[in-house]
């Protein structure tokens, strides 16, 4: 069930460090925040494994946090940064990767790291709006002039257009690029399957390489020059246009998905290292105004309905989206679409 983007208060952050922010056992201690000050060391450090195209906006967010954290506990916060494709990155820290809290592209891959014994059950429901502080979609980046015409998802099925996007079993912005044409497609061709299929066959047929991440897709089409339009995040088109704001356009297709990353405290590691406060109020504070309008200036959609209304002049409000329980949820997505054999192992059978 959702949660109101109003519950983000400093009250459970204060509880927090008043109940012993060094403790790693959730329910520990009844020391005041000022003995806990006095007893932390000086600096603590987190880490924060994320996704490709966040590389920016968590540059920006570190800097707020660590100011916002210093004032709240008197203590100094270093995060490091880790980045990749979402899948890859889910698995890397379910094969040792240390981190304090996960931030992926999708709420199967932090599923991932719970299956792996390391994020207790629930997670979703411990921040609000299903854990995802911020959202996204999915848009077409074209060269300037669109030379192409790529005006909606049927004209890349067209002879003669490269398509670039990353590789769905690595990259979360694959997955949500793959299901939003699939979606089209549906509507198209009023859920036949057969048609269905067919159309986004065709479409991945056009694909010329399949990156393991949104980053290197990006690099792909803007510094390699491959192709002629770019199945994108939004935050990665409009990043684009800003480096080359000469070169490239956006184009909006008439129906997309609504993307929405997830974040969690990883909770085996936390309790061994006794971060869990500090690792909590880092995804806690995501939610607060200040760390709202970072994400909507690094073209993230703020997931607080006022602050994502001061980003009118730049995001579309009005494009059609579906969701991902349009698919059943993302069990079902991906057992039907990204499993081994599944129906994107059918489709994409270049040789």
């Amino acid at each position: 069930m959702k949660k109101s983007i109003l519950k983000v208060a400093f009250t459970s952050t204060i509880a927090l460090v008043a109940f012993g922010f060094l403790s790693c056992n959730k329910k520990s201690g009844d020391a005041s925040s000022a003995s806990a000050k006095s007893a932390a060391p000086a600096k603590v450090t987190i880490t924060n494994v994320s996704y490709d195209p966040t590389r920016e906006l968590y540059a920006n967010y570190n800097k707020i946090f660590a100011s916002h954290w210093k004032e709240l506990s008197g203590q100094d916060v270093e995060i490091t940064q880790s980045h990749g494709g979402s899948g890859k990155q889910a698995l890397e820290v379910a094969n040792g990767l240390e981190a304090d809290v996960v931030t992926l592209a999708l709420e199967y891959d932090v599923n991932a790291v719970q299956n792996a014994g390391l994020i207790q059950k629930g997670w979703v429901s411990e921040f609000p709006l299903d854990s995802s502080p911020y959202t996204s979609t999915i848009v077409f980046l074209v060269r300037k002039g669109n030379p192409k015409n790529i005006l909606d998802w049927d004209d890349l099925i067209k002879p003669g257009v490269g398509v670039i996007t990353p590789n769905p079993k690595t990259s979360g912005g694959a997955c949500w690029n793959y299901l939003a044409a699939w979606a089209f497609a549906q509507r198209k061709f009023n859920n036949d399957e057969a048609q269905v299929r067919d159309f986004v066959k065709k479409i991945y047929a056009n694909v010329l390489v399949l990156d393991s991440g949104a980053r290197g897709a990006t690099n792909s089409f803007v510094q390699n020059k491959q192709g002629d339009v770019l199945l994108a995040w939004e935050n990665e088109a409009f990043l684009s246009i800003a480096d080359y704001p000469d070169d490239y356009e956006i184009i909006t297709p008439s129906l997309s998905i609504l993307a929405q990353p997830s974040v969690a405290v990883v909770d085996e590691v936390v309790d061994r290292r006794g971060t869990r406060a500090v690792a909590t109020e880092y995804l806690n504070y995501l939610y607060s105004e200040e760390a709202q309008r970072v994400a909507g200036k690094n073209f993230y959609r703020p997931s607080n309905p006022k602050i994502l209304a001061e980003f009118s002049n730049v995001f579309n409000l009005n494009i059609n989206l579906v969701t991902i329980n349009d698919f059943g949820g993302w069990d079902a997505a991906h057992e039907k679409h990204f499993s081994n054999g599944g129906l994107f192992d059918q489709i994409y059978d270049k040789k």
